[in-house]
């Protein structure tokens, strides 16, 4: 259950508004009018509280559970402990996600500008907008309505930043164009100057990045991720693309729509994602490759080659996944016949 120091619940909920809420089916053994007061776990979740099950590996934890409600698939609804009341989803984790915003809600801005922060003159700041302690908004900049700018941020010169977005304590932008409802959590740093460099043995002549970095909206972009800007071509990051923390992306690197980047992915610069590419966690992928829609890179993999459309690879260098288990189990039994020869 969350802290309530941290977190402001904003319960209780009847079953019948959570079920409408998540769009979720009240199981026939629900009452619609039961108050639920908080969301927990399974496996601490009381008479007040709902839980959910959506990994099987929680079966126990949800045969044993004390909940009074829980969200699951019909197909498991059977295995539920007799006091607990049921909304039935084909989906329960989405449908947990739902209920628990409902809960807890991010909390309104408020807005107002700190005693402390520093505001150009020519800076435009829209409606309800809140800036930090010691945030800096530089010349030009313009703020959509309802956005939060966190302690010691900084935006500097000419930024444009859409309404409803939430921009963390410390993180700088510069060379960018946010939309809206974008999340930017803490220390990221966006529209800095991409690696670009001629080599030369008398030393690198740095090449001048001329570009920008586009940010489209309902994305987020975690902590401390840096997205350089481009050299001539722009950074793009395609609306609704979630991207996690210490991802670093270079310049002239297009993510299409709703991609997902988990946390310690590095992409070289001008490397093409199409919409929905999913990448695990610390993948690497070199420049100037094309990821086509649906891809999926497995954690760990180092891709080198062109990924079609739909195709999951995993390893490093990365193949096919099927083609890479493969050689794994082979390298295995040749491994295993190897060492029965020296017995």
């Amino acid at each position: 259950m969350a802290d309530p120091r941290f977190f402001a619940n904003q319960g209780p909920h009847s079953l019948g508004r959570l079920a409408e809420i998540c769009g979720a089916a009240l199981a026939a053994n629900a009452d619609p009018e039961m108050l639920i007061a908080d969301v927990a776990p399974l496996d601490v979740a009381g008479p007040g509280d709902i839980s959910f099950l959506d990994n099987l590996r929680y079966l126990d934890s949800f045969r044993d559970t004390r909940a009074g409600a829980c969200i699951v698939a019909p197909e498991h609804a059977g295995k539920a402990p007799a006091a607990t009341r049921l909304l039935l989803s084909a989906e329960p984790y989405k449908a947990y996600a739902r209920v628990a915003q409902a809960f807890y809600p991010p909390p309104p801005v408020r807005a107002g500008v700190h005693s402390t922060a520093v505001i150009a003159a020519s800076a435009r700041l829209g409606e309800d907008v809140a800036v930090g302690p010691c945030a800096v908004v530089g010349e030009g900049v313009v703020i959509g309505a309802r956005t939060a700018i966190g302690a010691q941020a900084v935006i500097a010169a000419n930024v444009e930043i859409g309404g409803d977005c939430d921009i963390g304590p410390l993180a700088s932008l510069s060379h960018c164009r946010i939309g809206d409802r974008v999340t930017v959590h803490a220390g990221a740093r966006i529209g800095q100057a991409g690696f670009g460099f001629a080599p030369n043995p008398a030393g690198h002549v740095p090449v001048p990045q001329l570009g920008r970095v586009l940010i489209g909206d309902d994305c987020r972009i975690g902590a401390n991720t840096t997205i350089d800007r481009g050299a001539g071509p722009d950074t793009v990051i395609g609306a609704g693309t979630w991207i996690d923390n210490l991802v670093q992306i270079g310049h002239n690197v297009r993510l299409g729509e709703r991609c997902i980047v988990v946390a310690q992915v590095g992409i070289s610069g001008s490397t093409r994602l199409g919409n929905f590419v999913a990448l695990g966690g610390q993948a690497g992928l070199t420049g100037h490759l094309k990821i086509g829609d649906g891809a999926q890179i497995a954690a760990q993999a180092g891709v080198m080659n062109d990924v079609s459309a739909g195709e999951t690879v995993f390893g490093s260098p990365a193949g096919p996944i099927k083609d890479v288990f493969r050689q794994i189990a082979m390298v295995r039994r040749l491994a295993r016949e190897g060492n029965k020869g020296n017995d």
